[in-house]
């Protein structure tokens, strides 16, 4: 696959340990070898070699030069986008980011894809080559993204493009958070987006004055807090020894994480979302969590009686599915998008980056219930209870002495063998507040999604 355009454009020029100086503006920025983080190191193991694929449809046509221009200005001045990450250890170096030569258009595919298909069935041409991404390695030799473009209309699109990258690079809010930060107000180009506002929750009691009730009800947030850390602490230490999910046919089998992935999404209404989530005073995290919890149990439903029905025997519902979800945290406060991109133009002002994750592992309720909202509350007491809970900095810190102790290849093996036994990932991530536009081409729609883990599902909400 090559992309069949010529475009000038400056050249990036990086080089170990030496400064850097993009050409045509004579602007040098100190480059060093940095290393990785352990959940960086992770991701570049035998059995968790994990990307992080973006679908993004667009207004209209993608202009290849304006893309190219837009990404040359802004994602190859990334530290990590502009280097090479080595996972090997040698004699005296550890794994490490090493700086490379970066050409812009060694990053850019245009495919030649059959007309006839494009024609026929432009959706699934697309999903047919994204499902091709998830069999196909990318060129260790340079820093591990790409764009593809597909420049043909789709049923809700004037065009696709496809952002593959290297979850080594980044935990999945922070890509996000920089993708944003390359997109502009459709309103004011000149401006960056918008994300919602997070609103600290209030504290237990309204006056400073410290009484009794005060005391109370902070210890008692304390022993919550420390029960439910301890009992969660406790399952996933079983899981990584033996306790599994539910054989069911979501359940991936042994080698799942190197076979292909279909990728597909799907639009819903969030101001419907939000009705929701009004009427049961709850989050829309919540709501989302029971909406995964009815149509999984709905699916499981069909697919059980469609197996009586071709077996000829009578079948029930099972009563008690043990399904679960593995959930990234990142648990370091994630990049606002406006220190992203004053870190792409140079100015780095201490803005953190790579991965600082942990696990949580998240129970979704099965079951065929009268009243749809009973999925809803069932969710929101589980994400409840998980918010007043530390077992995602548990998971991170234990993984980073596990790492320390007895090596990178042991705390791979223990976090496959915790996806092996659960059934799906779950991830969500916040959006922009209003219409935005990718280097001038308004954005209809963005699918975030991850794959090369060891589960035969994923869902990314956004």
């Amino acid at each position: 696959m090559e992309g069949e355009w010529k475009a000038e454009t400056r050249r990036l020029s990086i080089k170990t340990g030496e400064r850097r100086r993009f050409e045509g503006t004579g602007e040098e920025i100190e480059e060093e070898e940095q290393p990785m983080s352990p959940a960086a190191r992770l991701f570049g193991q035998d059995g968790f070699n994990c990307y992080i694929v973006m679908v993004m449809g667009v207004g209209k046509p993608l202009d290849v030069g304006v893309i190219k221009s837009g990404l040359q200005n802004t994602l190859a001045r990334h530290p990590r986008f502009c280097s090479i990450p080595v996972f090997e250890e040698s004699s005296n170096k550890k794994p490490r980011w090493v700086a490379a030569e970066v050409s812009v258009e060694d990053h850019i595919v245009v495919p030649n894809l059959d007309p006839g298909s494009i024609s026929r069935s432009p959706d699934r041409t697309v999903e047919d080559y994204v499902a091709s991404l998830t069999s196909t390695p990318m060129d260790a030799s340079r820093p591990l993204w790409e764009l593809h473009i597909l420049n043909f209309p789709v049923s809700n699109a004037a065009a696709v493009a496809v952002l593959r990258l290297h979850h080594s690079l980044g935990d999945g809010i922070s890509l996000m958070s920089l993708l944003l930060a390359c997109t502009r107000k459709a309103s004011d180009p000149a401006s960056l987006p918008d994300l919602p506002q997070r609103f600290a929750r209030p504290s237990p009691s309204g006056s400073r004055t410290v009484g009794i009730l005060t005391i109370f009800l902070l210890l008692r947030a304390f022993l919550i807090l420390a029960w439910n850390t301890l009992v969660d602490v406790l399952l996933f230490i079983a899981t990584a020894l033996f306790f599994k999910d539910t054989p069911t046919p979501l359940v991936g089998s042994e080698g799942v994480e190197n076979r292909p992935k279909r990728i597909v999404h799907r639009a819903v209404s969030l101001r419907d979302i939000k009705d929701i989530k009004n009427a049961m005073h709850c989050t829309i995290n919540d709501v989302l969590v029971g909406v995964t919890s009815a149509g999984l149990s709905r699916y499981l439903n069909r697919r059980y009686c469609q197996t009586a029905h071709e077996d000829g025997k009578k079948v029930q519902f099972p009563s008690k599915i043990r399904l679960r979800s593995t959930l990234l945290v990142n648990i370091r406060p994630t990049p606002g998008i406006h220190a992203l991109a004053e870190l792409m133009e140079g100015r780095d002002g201490g803005t953190k980056w790579g991965n600082l994750l942990g696990y949580l592992i998240l129970p979704i309720p099965i079951g065929n219930y009268i009243d749809p909202l009973d999925y809803i509350r069932k969710g929101k007491a589980i994400a409840d209870r998980k918010k007043n809970s530390l077992e995602a900095i548990f998971t991170y810190k234990s993984a980073d002495l596990i790492v320390k102790l007895f090596g990178i290849k042991a705390a791979a093996f223990l976090c496959h063998r915790v996806l092996q036994h659960t059934t799906f990932s779950l991830s969500n991530m916040m959006g922009p507040i209003e219409e935005i536009a990718f280097f001038d081409h308004p954005l209809v729609f963005l699918a975030p999604t991850v794959y090369g883990h060891p589960q035969a599902s994923a869902s990314s909400l956004i």
